[in-house]
């Protein structure tokens, strides 16, 4: 109807038809709209989907139909609505991320002061807040939210440019004041369809997006594990872990999210597919795009509200980060040493190889690594026993993880 409100503006439609025509359509959609089936009968016939919509309505108002559809291409109106339906479904996908943020920066506060081993390859690294694990994905999904935010602007464009682009039937400028109404842009050069370079870059950051999920979920998972068993996922009351080993509590809903990950990914590669089409237009992307758009969108504000519930309901066990932190010993430090000896004037090499002479002795013989480093000769040379000690703390560790949440929550989102 856009399109015939500004056809009216015109002239191109009589005032009195316009009347009539307005009477029509309000009174076909106070009836609830075409029958879905009487389309679907009409396309068993026709083969063309738009073509049995078009003649079902002519079937509800009559003659005044004759205005509804005038000048346009199929095109023009699937792809013009499905930039619209993409914006509905982004604004749904916005909220739900809003709500994640929420979450992470709720459990980010809460175990700001929980000092945590961290991890590299797999293997005890240095010791970190628990916190920054939750803070880092916060940051992630404040990019995540720019990102979508700017695909969609990538998408809020339309096309009323008939059926090889060329405007044979208006110009230019009375599509741009059509789009404008729905609150979209005019493409700047169309063929039959709305390039689908636009709808790639859509996709390819949902994938982004899935690929942030499972971030989250693979070291949910690691975290679950037995051996490290530092957070667990809610479990509710008769909920089931395994139907043979009734001591089972499974990390399900961060195996789950891995899994949606995978598929968004798989949805991007499509739709990069789609964008080479034949000469103005083929149909091949178009069995696609039926199967892909709602499936993504889907999948993402699923996975959305599951990783924000595994985050509301997550068990954190504090007394088992700290048992692992402690089980990692103060080795863990050595970094400290290392550069606290090249600035004291010791070679890379030398300062390397006395650290690592002190913290393979520890293991060996299960002696306090920073009294071994206290005590080393050559070591005590350089750092006093004061310097030695407080280098071997967490607090020296952890001395800037408030500037770095002040940073991190302080700053403002950039689009």
């Amino acid at each position: 109807m856009s399109v015939c409100e500004e056809l009216a503006v015109e002239g191109l439609i009589p005032k009195k038809d316009w009347s009539e025509l307005q009477k029509q359509v309000r009174a076909l959609v106070k009836r609830g709209g075409v029958d879905p089936k009487k389309v679907d009968q009409h396309e068993a016939v026709t083969r063309h989907d738009v073509i049995a919509f078009t003649t079902a309505v002519a079937e509800e108002i009559g003659p005044i139909s004759r205005y509804i559809h005038f000048g346009l291409t199929s095109s023009d109106v699937v792809d013009t609505a499905l930039s619209l339906m993409a914006q509905e479904a982004g604004t749904l996908l916005k909220q739900d991320i809003e709500k994640l943020l929420k979450a992470l920066k709720g459990l980010a506060e809460k175990y700001k002061e929980v000092p945590a081993i961290g991890r590299s390859h797999g293997i005890f690294a240095e010791p970190t807040s628990f916190g920054l694990k939750f803070l880092g994905w916060h940051a992630e999904w404040e990019r995540n939210l720019i990102r979508l935010e700017r695909a969609l602007e990538g998408l809020r464009f339309g096309k009323l440019s008939g059926a090889v682009g060329v405007n044979p039937h208006w110009g230019p400028e009375f599509e741009e004041r059509v789009l404008k109404r729905l609150e979209l842009q005019r493409e700047t050069v169309s063929t039959q369809v709305v390039p689908r370079d636009r709808h790639a870059e859509f996709f390819c950051t949902l994938a982004v997006l899935g690929s942030s999920m499972e971030r989250m979920a693979i070291e949910l998972r690691h975290l679950q594990r037995s051996e490290v068993a530092e957070v667990m996922e809610g479990f509710k009351k008769g909920q089931k872990g395994s139907s043979a080993m009734p001591h089972k509590r499974n990390p399900i809903s961060s195996e789950n999210l891995t899994g949606c990950a995978r598929l968004l990914r798989s949805y991007a590669q499509a739709a990069l597919e789609n964008v080479a089409l034949w000469h103005e237009r083929d149909i091949s992307h178009s069995s696609v795009e039926r199967v892909i758009f709602p499936d993504a969108t889907l999948i993402l504000d699923y996975a959305l509200h599951r990783m924000t519930q595994v985050l509301d309901q997550l068990v954190v066990r504090s007394d088992q980060v700290s048992k692992n932190l402690k089980t990692a010993g103060k080795t863990v430090f050595s970094g400290h040493y290392l550069l606290e000896l090249v600035k004291a004037g010791a070679t890379r090499e030398q300062a390397y190889s006395w650290v690592q002479e002190c913290a393979l002795a520890s293991f060996e013989k299960e002696t306090d690594f920073v009294e071994l480093i206290a005590s080393h000769q050559e070591i005590s040379k350089f750092l006093p026993e004061q310097k030695i000690r407080k280098l071997g703390s967490i607090q020296h560790q952890l001395r800037h993880v408030n500037e770095i949440y002040t940073r991190a929550l302080g700053a403002k989102r950039k689009s």
